[in-house]
């Protein structure tokens, strides 16, 4: 089929103990996920059902093992924040997922960073706009290799960790999730049908804050390795 120009070969990340990429197809994002996350960001962390935000796919930075990423600061802000969570990818198609079948689905997991403008965030919150400026820029999502689940299982209490210039900034465990992977997945499918090739960033703890330039930042997911970000 001719185009009109060339697309761009599709953003794909590096898979633990293989020679083949997992292609990303859309990131789904988790607001607001943990409860001492939501009391920082000055919200009540009641149990409501779970709200969603997009990132587009070519945000996602594919992190090999061992490799330190340079990642520019961007454009336009002045409060530059790092935020480490578990992301799940999607292996197989749903909707409508049942609770009891959404492991079913999960291909693999890793450990990423929704990087954030946060005060182009907070602004366009104030101002009941999308997020889009703060959250769905270029380079937004740094992820490391995806662990499938045939090596790191399925995951229900690991440590997660930030770490920035060797200093701890968020440590806590994903069964600290509001919104367990599961049921994030279950009610995701209601309005979307899941695909091979989704990302799911299921949120971050509290201890969220500023990074600059010259700064390093070490995130894990405890069995899935550590990502390591230089700012420049």
């Amino acid at each position: 089929m001719p185009y009109v120009f060339e697309p761009p070969s599709p953003t794909a990340l590096f898979v633990q103990g293989s020679d083949q990429r997992f292609a990303v197809r859309r990131v789904y994002c988790v607001g607001r996920n943990y409860a001492a996350h939501a009391r920082e960001m000055g919200f009540d962390p009641d149990r409501e059902p779970p709200f969603f935000f997009c990132k587009p796919s070519d945000a996602v930075v594919p992190v090999a093992a061992g490799v330190t990423l340079e990642l520019a600061y961007p454009a336009q802000t002045s409060n530059y924040h790092y935020e480490a969570e578990l992301v799940v990818a999607i292996g197989k198609a749903g909707r409508d997922i049942p609770l009891a079948q959404a492991n079913e689905h999960v291909w693999g997991y890793a450990v990423g960073l929704d990087m954030t403008r946060r005060d182009l965030q907070i602004d366009m919150r104030k101002a009941g706009r999308p997020w889009e400026i703060g959250k769905a820029f270029d380079h937004s999502a740094p992820i490391a290799a995806l662990w499938p689940v045939t090596l790191a299982g399925h995951l229900k209490q690991a440590g997660l960790w930030l770490q920035v210039n060797g200093a701890d900034q968020q440590r806590s465990d994903i069964e600290q999730l509001i919104w367990s992977v599961p049921e994030i997945i279950s009610d995701l499918s209601r309005y979307f049908e899941l695909q091979p090739g989704d990302l799911i960033m299921t949120g971050t703890p509290e201890g969220v804050g500023p990074v600059v330039v010259g700064d390093v930042m070490s995130a894990g997911v405890d069995g899935l390795g550590e990502l390591r970000v230089r700012v420049i």
